[in-house]
């Protein structure tokens, strides 16, 4: 009996520890205390999250991060994540923030807490170069590929443009889209100005941009809703990135000019 006893003693020692540690873990990272942040992003969305020829994560919004985890006395940790399920990873706490070219909309304040703008972008329609496509009414009739559940999904919703072309086809990345584009399984792809001027750098002689945009945005950062502890210390570090420098350095280096937000 009184090993029993003590056996009891010990688990309900063990559940106290074990319940405090948990709850301790919940409140630190409620208030952004934690040593690390975990952000979810998509890691094929260059030139702002993806992952170069030694596999490793690089890009405009990397550098960003790790500078305002830095800032913020904490590491930042990157977890790509199926971007359909962007907002889910959040919520359910798989993820502290969503940073990867998250553009702002009302639909999405509704589901998340925003830092201030601090890129600015154009939902557009790229075609191959060697197309007579050239604006957005040759494109009746046509197949138009996107990234699934992505801004240029609604960007398309909005415009007239939709009900002219004869399917859309979704896909897991731009990546993707971009791909069936080059073989001819879509006419054209709406994606990011921000992205397709990327790899129009890279693929010279490759695409070419329809005469007209679809839709103007800007990019912002996704927080838990009722996080706003997290969301004013990351917005300081933000604030204080753009007073030092930092953010300007960041911009030239993979943009060749500044294009952060004051």
């Amino acid at each position: 009996m009184k090993r029993l006893a003590a056996m009891a003693l010990v688990l309900t020692a063990a559940i106290s520890i074990f319940t405090g540690c948990s709850a301790g873990k919940e409140a630190s990272s409620a208030s952004g205390d934690n040593k690390k942040l975990v952000i979810g992003i998509d890691d094929k969305f260059a030139p702002l999250g993806f992952r170069d020829e030694k596999n490793d994560i690089v890009g405009f919004d990397i550098d960003y991060a790790k500078a305002a985890a830095e800032k913020m006395g904490t590491t930042a940790v990157f977890q790509p994540i199926d971007w359909k399920t962007k907002e889910s990873e959040l919520s359910s706490g798989r993820i502290d923030l969503i940073w990867n070219g998250y553009t702002i909309t009302d639909e999405r304040k509704e589901k998340v807490l925003f830092t201030k703008p601090y890129l600015k972008n154009a939902q557009v329609v790229v075609t191959l170069a060697k197309s007579n496509l050239s604006k957005l009414d040759d494109l009746t009739g046509k197949v138009i590929g996107l990234q699934s559940l992505s801004s240029a999904a609604d960007a398309l919703d909005e415009s007239p443009l939709k009900s002219k072309v004869k399917n859309v086809t979704e896909y897991a990345d731009n990546v993707l889209a971009l791909n069936d584009l080059k073989i001819g399984r879509v006419d054209a792809v709406v994606i990011d100005e921000v992205v397709i001027d990327y790899y129009m750098s890279k693929e010279k002689g490759t695409f070419k941009l329809m005469n007209e945009s679809l839709a103007p945005e800007e990019y912002g950062i996704g927080v838990k809703k009722g996080n706003e502890a997290l969301l004013q210390k990351l917005q300081k570090a933000l604030d204080e990135m753009n007073q030092d420098g930092t953010a300007a350095k960041i911009s030239q280096k993979w943009f060749g000019e500044d294009k952060v937000l004051k």
